[in-house]
């Protein structure tokens, strides 16, 4: 007598949300540009796998092409960036080959010539940056020096 046993195989289907979701979780840093990703797939199709991780609030996307992480305020309840705007646009311009340097404000109130306490979202670059970087009404501004 023979049997014919049915064997179900459970596969797991991993899809490029997946994929870059594992990557955003495992790394050290908070800030992402869509070039990260490129090596998995298209650009539309990272695009869409990001968009679809902002809507489960995994990444906040503060500029165009640039990403970072989210986590919830225990004010609010709100979605807010893991990390500051600042230190996001500095990973970002970074990444992007921008050389920031600090701002004449910033030198000076080093120096301790003033006690004027320099504004942290105005960032000095070496070149002319038209990126913008935001979230909500906070907006990094560039100094080209």
């Amino acid at each position: 007598m023979s049997c014919f046993c049915k064997v179900k195989i459970m596969v797991k289907l991993i899809t490029l949300k997946d994929k870059i979701k594992y990557r955003i979780r495992k790394s050290k840093e908070n800030t992402f540009l869509v070039r990260d990703f490129m090596d998995l797939s298209d650009r539309d199709q990272v695009l869409r796998a990001l968009r679809a991780l902002m809507k489960e609030n995994e990444v906040i996307r503060v500029g165009k092409g640039v990403y970072t992480k989210a986590k919830k305020s225990f004010i609010t309840g709100d979605y807010i960036p893991k990390d500051n705007l600042r230190a996001i646009a500095v990973t970002a311009l970074k990444k992007l080959g921008v050389k920031v340097m600090p701002t004449d404000d910033e030198k000076n109130y080093n120096a301790r010539l003033t006690e004027q306490v320099p504004n942290e979202f105005i960032i000095g670059v070496n070149k002319r940056v038209s990126r913008n970087i935001s979230f909500k009404q906070a907006r990094i501004e560039y100094e080209t020096l």
